[in-house]
């Protein structure tokens, strides 16, 4: 089985080579199908560095998955967390009531330090 970098690579809009913009094509298939189960680090990998190769090549769907996917597999990670709702907002308004709670619920397990937390 491919590598969820490779596979997270096929379903960016410009490497797609077996399906129109509008189908599902097998590449989202192959990376649904396969970060299903993935571990938690290798889905964090596979995100970060395709965020640093092409912020916005991912598309929102497969990093909305993904970090989903990710925040189930660690409830109780602030960072994470954290990470998850900069990114919903960062394709928001849609899910930025989404990236606030996941917000406040890191800040629950992890509160923020600082002149602001003391508010």
């Amino acid at each position: 089985m491919q590598d969820l970098i490779t596979l997270g690579r096929a379903v960016v809009p410009e490497n797609r080579v077996d399906a129109t913009p509008e189908q599902f094509g097998l590449a989202e298939f192959e990376y649904v199908e396969t970060i299903i189960y993935a571990d938690p680090d290798e889905i964090l990998s596979m995100l970060r560095t395709l965020k640093a190769e092409n912020f916005i090549g991912l598309p929102p769907w497969a990093r909305n998955l993904a970090y989903r996917i990710v925040c189930l597999q660690r409830p109780d990670d602030a960072a994470v967390l954290r990470e998850a709702a900069e990114d919903l907002f960062t394709f928001g308004p849609d899910w930025d009531d989404i990236a606030e709670e996941l917000q406040e619920k890191a800040d629950l397990l992890d509160p923020p330090a600082g002149p602001a937390a003391a508010s």
